[in-house]
């Protein structure tokens, strides 16, 4: 099988589910117990933190251990929230785990705003310009978006934070960025940040908010206290310790190097076939999207997996759903986000395994126009 759609889930690493067994079956005490090995698992799960922090880039700040992008984006919105005349800013591009807490807010009374996105998939600046002001509590947008793989510029987003609502929370979902893209929240100046370890490799069920002060969040969920306060219940110490051996295991920029070239072969074989329009809008190197014109993108991905290539209709929190939020408002065609699939690439993926299953979609492609002409 050659598996394309990364960006909804990578294949574990074997050395992390190694770990997760060594700690799920014999180190799997308690952090928070009282006996000195449950002690010991405590200060290795602190260690992880300070890994991530200096792949953040940072030695500021803490990291919170949750069960995932979902619960990171919820804990740093809802816990954002405070009582008073204040407003919230929201990327409308945004992963159904910020867009639809955004909405309940609206629901609540709250004072809501939705920044457009631009024809290249970023976020636009002069839409934020005239949403953001001194009452602003919160912006909340995504660095890369799981859709199109658009890189929104979060230095100057953070610079029009800082001029316009100095006030303001600045939040980033992260989760298709760390550990794939070279960053530093120095650089970006964000208050928060969301990533989930089975982005890269990791585990399902454990991810991270990175939290610049603990004081900008509440807890959401009452229970023992754990996380600081801010994320109660048993440590999933397996999970955390298989995420530390994905991040050990992986170098960012050399992974990158390697994506690109699988893209590129990927790419040159795919524009060979000029009824597959290729939707690159020079983002992250992971993620594109094809339209194959005449062929419904529904279409595509069950005649290919049939052929053991697994590509994505998008976000698989929102896969279910008619059409394309994201690709509808950036102005693509109708018919052509009907035709469209989402590719996205890992790092460890061969020239041979791309250049294959750059020659399937194109046969069945193929195949299927000529069935259905």
């Amino acid at each position: 099988m050659i598996f394309l759609d990364n960006a909804g889930t990578t294949k574990m690493f074997e050395e992390c589910a190694e770990t997760y067994s060594f700690y799920a079956c014999q180190e799997y005490y308690n952090p928070s117990a009282a006996t000195r090995k449950s002690a010991k698992i405590s200060a290795e799960i602190n260690d992880v933190r300070s890994l991530i922090l200096k792949k953040l880039g940072t030695m500021e700040g803490t990291v919170i251990f949750t069960g995932g992008a979902t619960e990171s984006n919820n804990l740093a919105i809802k816990g954002a929230i405070r009582g008073g005349d204040y407003e919230y800013v929201f990327s409308s591009g945004e992963h159904p785990s910020v867009l639809n807490v955004a909405k309940s807010l609206q629901m609540q009374g709250k004072t809501v705003h939705f920044v457009k996105l631009q024809k290249n998939g970023q976020i636009d600046p002069e839409d934020l310009k005239s949403k953001l002001n001194q009452k602003t509590r919160l912006i909340s947008c995504m660095f890369v978006s799981n859709e199109t793989g658009a890189i929104n510029d979060i230095k100057e987003l953070s610079k029009l934070r800082d001029k316009l609502a100095p006030n303001a929370l600045l939040h980033i979902d992260a989760v298709q960025g760390f550990m794939k893209i070279p960053f530093s929240v120095e650089d970006f100046k964000v208050d928060m940040l969301t990533f989930s370890a089975h982005k890269f490799h990791g585990p399902k069920g454990v991810g991270g908010l990175y939290v610049r002060k603990l004081n900008y969040i509440k807890n959401i969920v009452d229970g023992g206290g754990q996380e600081y306060g801010l994320r109660s219940g048993t440590e999933n110490v397996p999970g955390i310790m298989a995420l530390r051996t994905a991040i050990e295991k992986i170098d960012v920029r050399k992974n990158y190097e390697n994506v690109q070239s699988l893209k590129q072969k990927f790419n040159e074989i795919i524009s060979k076939e000029s009824g597959i329009k290729i939707l690159d809008f020079q983002g992250s190197l992971y993620i594109e999207s094809l339209v194959f014109t005449g062929v419904k993108g529904e279409t595509m991905l069950h005649a290919l997996e049939e052929k053991n290539v697994i590509v994505g209709l998008g976000s698989a929190c929102s896969s279910k759903k008619a059409g394309n939020r994201v690709l509808s408002e950036i102005g693509i065609d109708k018919n052509d986000i009907i035709s469209s699939c989402r590719v996205s690439f890992n790092a460890y993926q061969t020239l041979d395994e791309i250049e294959k299953a750059a020659d399937i979609i194109i046969k069945v492609y193929n195949d299927i126009r000529k069935r259905v002409s």
